[in-house]
């Protein structure tokens, strides 16, 4: 079980150190790159084809502005990409959102909640779930937990 997470920017650590935090609760591997569709093009691809090579199954790509790394990664590679939308610039994110959900067919890239690198971590598990039964166990697990802990600290109060 392999991912990676690539997002533009040192600046955009805090938010995709979520992703991370989730992807390690659930025991899955990955590596981390600041790599930039514009800036290092030719980093980016090459990364990428290492990616590959070292069998990554799931991409996690936060970008903010015009969020051009999700759909420029897709576009590299057959690795599904997850992007997360980081809020920077006047828009509040809805930018890199739309950016990231509106890719051209045929080239799609997977997309979660603004500044959601968490949500994004997590359907790389399900997504790696599909093939790793052991990781399919940890996130039932986990569903189960958070649906008794919810029942609990959420008794309906007397109106």
């Amino acid at each position: 079980m392999k991912a990676a997470i690539i997002f533009g920017s040192q600046s955009d650590t805090p938010i995709m150190k979520k992703a991370a935090a989730v992807l390690r609760e659930f025991g899955v591997d990955f590596s981390s790159h600041v790599l930039s569709a514009h800036r290092t093009p030719e980093l980016l691809t090459e990364t990428l084809k290492k990616l590959e090579s070292e069998e990554v199954e799931v991409i996690i790509a936060g970008a903010g502005l015009a969020a051009h790394l999700p759909g420029v990664i897709a576009s590299q590679t057959l690795i599904p990409v997850i992007g997360v939308p980081i809020a920077s610039g006047g828009l509040g994110g809805l930018d890199a959102l739309l950016s990231i959900a509106q890719m051209p067919k045929p080239i799609p890239a997977a997309a979660v909640g603004v500044d959601n690198a968490a949500n994004g971590a997590y359907l790389a598990c399900q997504i790696l779930a599909l093939k790793y039964p052991v990781l399919r166990e940890k996130l039932t697990a986990f569903r189960n937990r958070m649906k008794t802990d919810f029942a609990g600290e959420n008794q309906a109060p007397d109106l």
